[in-house]
C-alpha cells in the first residue's frame, strides 16, 4: 500500500528522508511532497539541492538505492491533480515529518491552499492515518492549541523526542528512534531500535 510523506520547513528533514528511504527498502511505495521552506532546510542540513523534477534522482543517488527509481514518486505541493489529494484515491496514511508549525496551523483549522494541506485535509475526511511529527521548541499556546485540535480531528502526533534507554551512540540511532516510532504508528516492521525488555 501507498505511503505519503511530506517534508516542510522545520529543522528536521533529516527524519523525513530516513523515514522514506525506510519504507522504500521494505519495499513499500511512497508519495512525497517537499514544501519549498522544506527544499531550503533539506539544502541546508543535508546538502540536498534539487528542483521538483530532480527530486527522485537526487534520492536515488544520495541514499545509494536505485530501488527509488520504481517505489518513490514526488508530486509538487501545487499539484492539485495529483492522485494523493483525492479522496477516492486509496492509501496507507500519510506522515508529515518534518511538520512545521504553519503546516500544523493550516491543517488544525482544515486549510487547503496547497498539495500537503489538502491531502492532509483528505486523510483527516477519510479516517485514514495521519501522523505529524511537529518540529518547534518552545511550544506556544497557539502552537498547542494546533496540535490539540488536529489531534482531536484525528490526527496523531509523534513528536521528535528520542530516548536513551537503548543506548544511542550516534546522532543516526537518536533519528532511527523517531522514525522507528513513527513507524510503529504505520504498523510497519522494523528494527530501527532496541525495544524494551
Amino acid at each position: 500500500m501507498e505511503h505519503v510523506v511530506a517534508i516542510t520547513g522545520a529543522s528536521g528533514g533529516v527524519y523525513g528522508v530516513r523515514l522514506v528511504e525506510t519504507l522504500i527498502e521494505r519495499g513499500h511505495q511512497v508519495s512525497l511532497i517537499i514544501s519549498e521552506p522544506g527544499k531550503l532546510v533539506l539544502a541546508h542540513e543535508l546538502d540536498y539541492h534539487f528542483d521538483d523534477e530532480q527530486v527522485v534522482s537526487v534520492l536515488a543517488g544520495k541514499l545509494g538505492m536505485p530501488e527509488v527509481e520504481s517505489l518513490l514518486k514526488y508530486y509538487s505541493n501545487d499539484d492539485f491533480m495529483a492522485p494523493v489529494c483525492s479522496g477516492s484515491h486509496r492509501t496507507a496514511g500519510m506522515v508529515i515529518i518534518p511538520c512545521s508549525m504553519a503546516t500544523l496551523g493550516a491543517v488544525a483549522n482544515g486549510l487547503s491552499s496547497n498539495l500537503i494541506e489538502r491531502t492532509a485535509d483528505v486523510m483527516l475526511k477519510e479516517s485514514r492515518r495521519l501522523i505529524l511529527v511537529p518540529r518547534e521548541t518552545p511550544f506556544s499556546r497557539i502552537h498547542l492549541k494546533n496540535l490539540l485540535a488536529a489531534e482531536e480531528a484525528g490526527a496523531k502526533i509523534v513528536p521528535p523526542m528520542p530516548a536513551f534507554y537503548h543506548k544511542p551512540a550516534t546522532v543516526s540511532d537518536m533519528v532511527d528512534f523517531v522514525v522507528g516510532k513513527v513507524l510503529d504508528q504505520l504498523e510497519v516492521e522494523h528494527e530501527l531500535f532496541k525495544r524494551w525488555e
